[in-house]
């Protein structure tokens, strides 16, 4: 059994960001990403400082928009539309989950296309599954990333993905289609899991249920992706998978934390430098 060490990757993708970023300062462009929170919800402002500190440690601006949790709809679109007219800004991110009163659709899709690093906007989640070129949500990106970097063919793979999110699911399957592999997509209307998760080599779980997979689930020499993550009354961090019983099964499996997560945030600089460089390319 391998670990596939997302930490470590992540560690060594940001210090070759760091290098482009200062190449592209070079030039006179800055990279920047503007990062916009509403309310105060403790799980949205972690993840909003570990993605500043990220950008910190490779050079990008992070500026941080912090609204308050009963902005109206039309004041955040607002802001979003002047985001957009910032000839400057790189990349516009929406942290989430959004209050109930807002339309998550229509504030996604009001970010300008071109600095949607989140990936997001119907017309990146349309490319991608066109196979063309453009901004691909940054954990299904971290998760190829971590199967490339060590070598596991993708071409002819049964995979059983497990979760439908439209930021996580959905575009990872595109990704697994377009790689060449053969693709099940398991959600909560799923009426027997085992079957597809023991018929498949590669295995990739994000639903935020602790234990979710267990061994009896798995097959020998299985390829196992965890990208739940979810924080016990212990506070000990765990994923879906019952990764004890099930790692001594698998071929290479991605521990939790220090997985999928560190490449998530990879991922995103990844995306603020492309849409930095094509703002170079313009100049």
């Amino acid at each position: 059994m391998i670990l596939l060490d997302g930490k470590s990757l992540a560690k060594d993708l940001q210090e070759k960001i760091k290098k482009d970023v200062a190449t592209l300062a070079a030039k006179g462009v800055i990279p920047s990403l503007a990062v916009i929170l509403v309310g105060s919800d403790p799980a949205s402002q972690t993840y909003v400082n570990m993605k500043a500190k990220a950008c910190k440690n490779v050079g990008i601006t992070s500026i941080l928009h912090e609204m308050p949790q009963n902005i109206s709809q039309a004041d955040l679109l607002n802001m979003i539309n002047n985001l957009n007219a910032n000839a400057n800004l790189d990349g516009i991110l929406v942290q989430l989950p959004l209050p109930s009163h807002i339309n998550t659709y229509a504030v996604l899709e009001s970010v300008a296309p071109q600095k949607d690093v989140d990936g997001f906007h119907t017309q990146n989640s349309g490319k991608l599954f066109s196979g063309i070129s453009g901004f691909v949500p940054a954990t299904p990106l971290g998760v190829m990333s971590l199967l490339s970097h060590y070598n596991i063919a993708l071409q002819g793979k049964d995979v059983c993905i497990i979760g439908a999110s439209n930021i996580v699911g959905k575009p990872l399957a595109a990704l697994m289609l377009n790689a060449g592999a053969t693709i099940s997509v398991c959600h909560i209307h799923t009426r027997d899991l085992g079957f597809y998760t023991r018929n498949a080599d590669i295995i990739c779980v994000a639903v935020g249920k602790p234990n979710l997979i267990t061994r009896d689930m798995v097959k020998q020499g299985a390829i196992v992706v965890d990208i739940g993550i979810t924080r016990l009354e212990s506070g000990k961090i765990v994923g879906d998978v019952d990764f004890d019983s099930v790692a001594p099964l698998c071929s290479y499996i991605t521990p939790v934390p220090g997985g999928v997560g560190p490449m998530t945030i990879a991922s995103l600089l990844q995306n603020t430098l492309k849409s930095a460089e094509a703002r170079a390319d313009r100049m």
